[in-house]
């Protein structure tokens, strides 16, 4: 019977189950069903607060679980304190002020984020040592003994926070240097003829504007800071992500240290609704086209020596001093396997992280294609959970993904030996698809996010002519947005090639047995002290992390 409307008389109104039904194309399917396994880890976590483990959290918390929290919060303090004082400053000196070398020093600051926050924790530790070339050449020249001077150590929070934050606060400058590019220079201008100096301006206008930007940037540099194991745990600084470690591994108590991943996670969960609250409140962008962007004012001599002082210090502490300290440590030790076993962790490194950028950036297009053609609150639901991993440590992932997954091989092999006699033994956990899970839960929002802005530059007039000359979904993908997209795909693929390879305590932790990468092979080294051999692969990862930032700068140019 139809159900056609007579003229004059109201159109139906349409029920929710109606337009959920709407909603749930096969593209809306699959977001969920991504959604789905990327959650898997944080419902294996929940589900643990209902377990009693063996009485290790409770020996934790009277031991060092008080010191690991006050740890953890102070390096968020220090950490963002940080970043948010050097990304700023140096994003407004770029961006509003031209002086020598400004230019360049644009993307020579984006560098340090090609340094992972162990490796300058391992090369530091060498060059400030007793026995490392800056008190060595001190007391060489001034003829000092050891009782004759004091030297600052960096083994203690505040070391720690710096190392964090000379390789983090490029999240700050990124976003901080485009919100002030976006700001009209009409009201600059405005500023400046009421009387208001150039400091005057930043304070009153500038930085109130750009102050959502800045809250995003902060919270992204402190979720990697949460996240960090590997510099913590050299350092000797016990925060919830090391407590989980040797929780897990010391204790053997998985369910103790599934809890502590939710204590964790709170921190994480805190900080990722601080950074949707302040990019859902930009509300600075241009309303005219006419406007004018910011100019870059002139600077001579004293005032544009120090800017230049100030802008090149974090590029030298963050990049060029470790690189070279890295560089000198191969000359002189080296790992003694390069050239045999070497080649088999750089080969392990490439192909995890190869077969990893594959399957992310496909999972990444997947959902962003399904937020294009299907834009529904159910969609957008599920993308922003399946996006969620980024801001999850790696250590924390790990233990979300091992629970589930141990209890599939042992349910499984009960009923093969129940069966047929035979024991199937672990097919799932700590094999090569349980890394490639922890890299998907990990690394999915870095793929979406890239291909989503790709997408955003494909106007929908595109989309439109493509169905209205009977295109396909699939044919519109395929066959127009890919060769559209080529450049996205490529760079979100790059970016988690090279965030597998630096990436450690997931990898320690889930991969398969005597799978060794070039992130492993450097921290198990410089752990047994042995820096000058771990800084060959160190080298390596570093050389090979230059490749997307340069990749990202270019971006940055061409945007504006």
């Amino acid at each position: 019977m139809s159900t056609s409307t007579l003229p004059g008389q109201p159109l139906p109104r349409i029920s929710a189950i109606g337009r959920l039904r709407r909603s749930m194309t096969p593209l809306t399917f699959a977001a969920l069903a991504v959604a789905l396994i990327v959650a898997l880890p944080l419902l294996s976590l929940a589900a643990s607060l209902t377990q009693t483990g063996t009485g290790s959290l409770q020996h934790l918390s009277r031991t060092v679980l008080p010191a690991a929290v006050l740890n953890t919060i102070g390096l968020m303090l220090l950490v963002g304190s940080g970043t948010a004082l050097v990304g700023v400053i140096t994003a407004w000196l770029v961006t509003a002020f031209c002086f020598p070398g400004s230019r360049h020093l644009e993307w020579l600051l984006l560098l340090p984020m090609a340094m992972p926050a162990y490796i300058i924790g391992y090369v530091y530790t060498d060059a400030l040592a007793f026995v490392g070339p800056l008190q060595s050449a001190l007391r060489a020249g001034f003829g000092w003994s050891k009782a004759d001077y004091w030297f600052p150590d960096i083994h203690n929070l505040g070391g720690v926070s710096l190392m964090l934050t000379l390789v983090l606060y490029p999240y700050v400058y990124m976003l901080a240097r485009s919100a002030f590019i976006e700001q009209s220079a009409c009201i600059m201008d405005a500023s400046r003829t009421l009387g208001g100096s150039m400091s005057e301006s930043f304070w009153r206008i500038a930085l109130p504007l750009a102050r959502p930007a800045i809250a995003a940037g902060v919270a992204l540099a402190l979720m990697e800071a949460l996240a960090d194991f590997g510099t913590v745990e050299y350092f000797g600084i016990h925060t919830f992500t090391t407590v989980i470690y040797r929780t897990w591994f010391g204790m053997g108590d998985r369910i103790a240290a599934a809890q502590l991943s939710i204590g964790l996670l709170c921190f994480v969960l805190v900080l990722v609704a601080l950074e949707r609250q302040a990019r859902g409140s930009r509300r600075f962008a241009r309303t005219s086209r006419r406007e004018r962007i910011l100019g870059a004012r002139p600077l001579t001599g004293a005032k544009a020596s120090a800017a230049l002082a100030v802008c090149a210090l974090p590029i030298l502490l963050g990049f060029a001093v470790p690189a070279l300290l890295l560089v000198r440590l191969h000359l002189s030790g080296g790992d003694p396997l390069f050239g045999t076993r070497f080649v088999h962790y750089a080969t392990n490194s490439f192909v995890l992280a190869g077969l990893a950028a594959v399957i992310v950036a496909a999972a990444g297009a997947l959902l962003a294609y399904a937020l294009r053609i299907s834009a529904s609150p159910l969609t957008r639901l599920a993308v922003r959970f399946a996006t969620l991993g980024y801001a999850i440590p790696g250590t924390v992932v790990a233990v979300g993904i091992l629970l589930p997954l141990g209890l599939l091989d042992n349910a499984l092999d009960r009923f093969m030996r129940s069966s047929f006699g035979m024991s199937t033994g672990l097919l799932f956990s700590g094999t090569l698809v349980a890394l490639m899970f922890a890299y998907l839960v990990r690394f999915l929002a870095v793929a979406t996010g890239g291909i989503e802005a790709g997408y955003a530059r494909i106007g929908l007039n595109v989309d439109h002519a493509a169905r209205t000359l009977g295109s396909t979904q699939g044919a519109l993908a395929g066959r127009i947005h890919a060769p559209m997209l080529r450049r996205s795909l490529l760079t979100a693929g790059l970016v988690v090639f090279v965030d597998v390879m630096k990436e450690l305590p997931a990898t320690l932790i889930v991969r398969p047995f005597n799978l060794d990468t070039l992130a492993i092979r450097a921290y198990q080294l410089a752990s047994d002290e042995r820096l000058a051999q771990s800084s060959t692969a160190a080298l390596a990862i570093v050389v090979i992390g230059v490749l997307p930032v340069l990749l990202l700068t270019r971006a940055m140019r061409q945007r504006h």
